[in-house]
């Protein structure tokens, strides 16, 4: 913040005051894992917002997006690569003796505490049907 850098301080301040919000709100002091899950969400809103600012044809309102999802994406752990996921997927399956899609929430739920915030589960979930309906 003394280094006056505006295109992470204003990052820096949604984190904030989200954290203070979703402790407040909640009633509860906020660890690492809440904190991340927040960052998530924040970096989620402004893809959306980014797609919505792009469509519109507002490039300069997009850039500043596509500035805070940089500014945001540096506080998320590293990203887990395409083999770690399946290879999470394929030990989840095995720990749960998943044998098709009734099973999928059990597998979701062990692989959600693992890789929050470093995968994308939206594609995780795409990977998990692939393989339970193989």
């Amino acid at each position: 913040m003394r280094a006056k850098d505006k295109l992470r301080l204003n990052p820096i301040r949604m984190v904030l005051a989200e954290v203070m919000k979703r402790e407040k709100d909640e009633q509860i002091t906020l660890d690492d894992a809440g904190i991340t899950s927040v960052i998530v969400k924040l970096v989620k809103q402004r893809r959306d917002s980014y797609t919505q600012y792009k469509d519109a044809g507002r490039d300069d309102l997009a850039d500043i997006e596509a500035n805070e999802i940089v500014a945001l994406e540096t506080f998320l752990p590293q990203k887990l690569s395409e083999e770690e996921i399946i290879a999470l997927i394929d030990a989840a399956i095995a720990d749960t003796n998943a044998a098709g899609m009734q099973d999928m929430g059990k597998v979701m739920g062990i692989i959600k505490s693992k890789a929050e915030g470093r995968a994308d589960m939206g594609k995780i979930s795409g990977l998990i049907k692939q393989r339970l309906t193989a």
